[in-house]
């Protein structure tokens, strides 16, 4: 019998895995670069569907796998939240390709603020000041870069709206395992990502197979590192509510926002530099609030 207080640190221990794993990841979307984003996106969905039926497999998860399946209001929500992941994506593939990698660290230093918002709003969490106060400057840094640069920051936000819904609908899917859940999420997209490569490798634009070994190989490690740290995910958003998740998930934009600026010399300009300003004091202020809380925190479904 698993205790709360093992439930909340294997929670903690699979959120730290996730958000340290993405906050690497650009290193990989670089290396297998100049892979067209739709290529790359339906390789780690392709490779890791395979893994997971695998695991799924070895793990004799079959019975929940057809219940998720067949239950009407589980697969829609599975559904959604396979429209969202994928989105999510494209969004940062796009963005890593694009140079943008700054842009996208900033989308993941708003989430977990968006987490809070839809605990409040979804789950009725309640909303203290220090964290009304830490939202409201959150969002002036948003708004300042909209016009101090000239335009919306639509990658951070498309980033931070689809990944925090994505965690909201995974939390209300329930009874879903990580395996199931992440299983059937591909499932869905598989059909599509074959299509794709297909349609790639007729009209002579498919990437793999057309370049050096070395990249032909890490597109095929495209299933255990997309597939890996999103188990991580949704194994800890099942046992930790969505404010918990905030402080941890600050590791994940600081290392991309280190790599973004110290590795790949993106530019990070002063409305850029502004506007993080802001974002960062909101976020210190939400962890320094949730610290001093000291709530004990409920296990969510194992």
């Amino acid at each position: 019998m698993t205790t709360p207080q093992a439930g909340r640190a294997r929670g903690y221990a699979y959120a730290l895995g996730a958000y340290g794993t993405w906050g690497l990841i650009p290193a990989y979307f670089k290396a297998v670069a100049p892979t067209p984003a739709l290529e790359l996106l339906a390789h780690r969905v392709l490779w890791a569907f395979l893994l997971l039926v695998a695991m799924g497999l070895q793990q004799d998860r079959l019975a929940a796998l057809r219940r998720a399946v067949f239950d009407r209001a589980t697969l829609a929500r599975l559904s959604l939240s396979t429209l969202l992941i994928a989105v999510n994506w494209l969004i940062y593939i796009w963005a890593v390709f694009g140079g943008r990698i700054v842009e996208a660290s900033l989308g993941y230093f708003l989430t977990p603020l968006v987490n809070v918002l839809l605990g409040v709003v979804v789950f009725k969490e309640r909303l203290e000041r220090p964290v009304a106060i830490a939202i409201a400057i959150a969002a002036a840094g948003v708004a300042g870069l909209a016009l101090l640069g000239g335009r919306p920051p639509w990658i951070a936000l498309g980033l931070a709206v689809s990944f925090g819904s994505y965690g909201l609908v995974r939390k209300l899917a329930h009874g879903v395992g990580a395996v199931v859940g992440l299983t059937v999420e591909t499932a869905l997209l598989t059909p599509l990502a074959l299509f794709y490569l297909l349609f790639a490798r007729a009209h002579g634009t498919l990437a793999f197979g057309h370049g050096p070994a070395t990249r032909d190989v890490l597109l095929l490690l495209a299933g255990p590192i997309t597939a890996i740290p999103l188990l991580f995910f949704a194994g800890a958003v099942r046992r930790l509510p969505l404010t918990s998740l905030g402080v941890l998930q600050y590791i994940s934009p600081s290392v991309q926002f280190l790599l973004a600026v110290l590795a790949y010399g993106e530019p990070f300009t002063a409305p850029q530099a502004a506007a993080f300003s802001l974002i960062w004091l909101a976020l210190a202020l939400f962890a320094a609030h949730s610290l001093r809380r000291h709530i004990p925190e409920p296990v969510m479904e194992r």
